[in-house]
């Protein structure tokens, strides 16, 4: 792919450099070639990424590098190098070939099939199901009966998919996720102490553009259904709850975990070990620090603590960060002046 055809494509302006300049691939500065682009977001980046071997350099329009110095390199801007680079490196990816329904494989009846699919080695593939044009499912994933499957998907190996469970397009599922298992509900009997589990028959909608990491868990619905939102970005080992609707564009990081009948609002990010009890209510945009929890049907927004987007919330239950370190401090104090106390000895 040419410079120019990138450019065209991302947007950017090409200030230095050949429109006919082949770039190959993405790189860091220390690993790039001519053929591949690299980026900085800061002057003392952009010092290191124009002094490397990467034939094409992004970095944002405002900055006080001398580009004289550098004639051999072609420059774009772009006020988001870290985006462009990011877009360019996904259209750089060289596609894989469609390898078609391996021998080994074993498909159901009235299963049906886009063009250009791919089934891999020991994959099953149960009856009623659908999987989209483009689509991968790779070595020993099971794709269960009645699932739907849309276009340009990616099921890596060992991914197990319910019956019950449909997904969109552009989806990708990292190996060893399960998707659309019952839910933890039950009901205790009183008089004897024994649960029965509560009916879990429900689906789970997976929406377009979703990726989904390794050994991560999402339940269906009870009587319902649970919900992905679009572009939403899920780490490894990551449970989300039955009957949960989590917004477009969230991301939910390694470690959390979301407890049955939760929301999560649009452009939300949780981090880290992040807990969220059941019946319990997430905004849009709010982010969630490592570790942080929000108690069984309680809700956390931006506007209930007057924080501003990119405000962080901490601790359980999930307050404002500042406050936080407020009272760690608060904390810390008390105790220096407790062990300095004539009654403390």
């Amino acid at each position: 792919m040419t410079l120019g055809e990138l450019v065209e494509v991302l947007g950017g302006t090409l200030v230095q450099g050949s429109p006919e300049w082949v770039v190959n691939g993405v790189n860091s500065p220390a690993l790039a070639g001519p053929s591949d682009v690299t980026f900085a977001e800061d002057e003392k980046a952009a010092v290191e990424a124009l002094t490397s071997n990467a034939g094409v350099v992004v970095l944002r329009p405002v900055h006080s590098v001398t580009y004289a110095f550098f004639k051999n390199k072609s420059i774009v801007e772009h006020v988001q190098p870290k985006l462009w680079f990011a877009l360019a490196g996904k259209l750089l990816k060289p596609a894989l070939a469609p390898d078609g329904v391996h021998p080994t494989a074993s498909v159901g009846e009235r299963t049906g099939f886009g063009e250009n699919v791919t089934i891999g080695p020991c994959a099953v593939i149960g009856e009623d199901a659908f999987i989209g044009a483009g689509t991968r499912i790779e070595a020993g994933a099971v794709i269960g009966k009645g699932v739907y499957v849309g276009k340009s998907c990616r099921i890596y190996p060992r991914v197990v998919v319910y019956p019950g469970t449909s997904i969109g397009n552009r989806v990708m599922v990292h190996a060893g996720a399960v998707l659309g298992a019952d839910g933890f509900g039950y009901v205790g009997d009183p008089l004897t102490g024994a649960y029965t589990q509560f009916p879990q028959q429900g689906t789970l909608v997976i929406e377009d553009d979703v990726e989904i990491g390794a050994n991560s868990t999402i339940d269906r619905g009870a009587l319902k259904e649970t919900r992905i939102g679009r572009g939403t970005k899920i780490d490894n080992l990551v449970h989300v709850g039955h009957n949960c609707e989590i917004g477009e564009d969230v991301i939910l990081v390694t470690g959390t975990g979301i407890s049955g009948s939760s929301t999560v609002g649009k452009g939300a990010v949780l981090a880290g070990q992040v807990g969220i009890g059941d019946h319990a209510h997430v905004g849009p945009g709010v982010i969630l620090g490592g570790q942080a929890g929000v108690l069984s049907g309680k809700t956390v927004t931006n506007e209930m603590f007057g924080l501003k987007p990119g405000g962080v919330l901490w601790g359980t239950p999930a307050r404002p960060l500042t406050q936080v370190l407020r009272e760690i401090a608060l904390l810390g104090r008390m105790v220096k002046r407790s062990r300095k106390s004539p009654d403390s000895e």
